[in-house]
């Protein structure tokens, strides 16, 4: 598995989790606006078109440039590991 914080010495940046891999922009402002759009877009969720899937993804882009938001979700990400591994046990 990919670290999800690593970025590319060339090419495109591209945010990778699981399995899907998304191109986002190599800004970081554009990066932080992105990501804030998409949580408050995600808060308009029942809306046509927008959706509440939306503020886990921009959480996910800001991830990549905001600390609290990376600690946040590496904590997520350990908790969700141990779920996985307690209902495989």
């Amino acid at each position: 598995m990919t670290d999800p914080d690593a970025q590319p010495k060339a090419g495109k940046t591209r945010l990778h989790f699981g399995r899907f891999s998304i191109p986002i922009p190599q800004s970081r402002p554009l990066r932080i606006a992105l990501g804030i759009g998409l949580c408050i877009g995600g808060l308009l969720g029942f809306l046509p078109i927008l959706g509440f899937w939306m503020i886990p993804l921009g959480l996910l882009v800001l991830s990549v440039d905001l600390a609290p938001v990376r600690r946040f979700r590496r904590r997520m990400e350990v908790r969700w590991g141990r779920r996985k591994q307690k209902k495989a046990s």
